[in-house]
């Protein structure tokens, strides 16, 4: 008998919604939910939706990883698991692609976080673009617990959103954090009762806007977080030129100041 899927990714009114649906282990990362979150990254960002929207089943979005599901790796040569570049165009091993698969969907992502998110799952979520909690969310980075340093993209997404002695204090201590203060750091976006309905609300106000737009923003923030003033300076007149030259845009860009130009007169 095959194991239940670890995954769900399902399409509606141009928004993919992708699940983790291992809800008896609190979706805890095993081999086979990182196969899974990569393959449903990789769906997404080949499909032609507008919005993904990630969230878990069952009572809390990611556990972290499967400690059970390590016994593989005893024995074997860390540099042999870990070093070598096997996703990403050859930028990431599988385990950092779980997170940064979704910084490379040209769409919106968004995660509504409920419950644990920690170590494996809090850098899933920082994947996303916003991140929505529930007031019960607590969120933590892992790892050190276990006596290893946070290896999922984390030094990658972490110091992009909170001040570098927050960043120290959440690796050093691996103290869950509540979704109050989540917020407060910057962990997390916003905090909603419902974070899934927020997530979905907010994914098909995004949903209604030029889908060049979108994609062509969040590309270019990425290229701004990771550039200097000059070259995102040149970067963003590139890109606009580049929508504004689209006809279709053309006719977006008309209209909306058509509706707007009384208020000029």
């Amino acid at each position: 008998m095959s194991e239940p899927a670890r995954v769900s990714v399902t399409y509606e009114n141009h928004i993919a919604h992708v699940r983790l649906t291992r809800s008896d282990k609190v979706n805890a990362v095993d081999q086979a939910m990182i196969d899974a979150v990569i393959a449903a990254g990789n769906e997404v960002a080949e499909s032609d939706a507008r919005v993904c929207v990630i969230s878990g089943d069952g009572k809390g979005f990611c556990a972290g990883i499967d400690i059970a599901g390590l016994g593989a790796m005893i024995g074997k040569d860390p540099n042999d698991l870990l070093m070598p570049r096997t996703h990403g165009n050859g930028t990431t091993n599988q385990w950092q692609e779980v997170a940064m698969v979704w910084t490379r969907c040209p769409m919106p992502v968004i995660a509504a976080i409920h419950g644990v998110c920690y170590g494996a799952g809090l850098q899933l979520a920082l994947g996303a673009d916003i991140r929505i909690a529930g007031p019960d969310a607590k969120l933590a980075v892992m790892e050190m617990k276990w006596g290893i340093v946070p290896d999922m993209g984390g030094m990658v997404l972490l110091p992009r959103l909170v001040r570098s002695d927050v960043l120290r204090r959440l690796t050093y201590t691996a103290d869950p954090v509540p979704a109050q203060q989540a917020e407060a750091w910057g962990l997390v976006t916003e905090i909603a009762d419902d974070p899934l309905a927020a997530a979905m609300s907010l994914a098909e106000t995004l949903a209604l806007k030029s889908p060049s737009a979108l994609r062509a923003a969040k590309a270019l923030i990425g290229y701004a977080e990771a550039n200097g003033p000059d070259a995102v300076l040149l970067e963003e007149s590139r890109v606009q030129a580049e929508l504004i030259g689209k006809p279709d845009q053309m006719e977006v860009v008309a209209a909306t100041f058509q509706k707007r130009a009384p208020v000029f007169k």
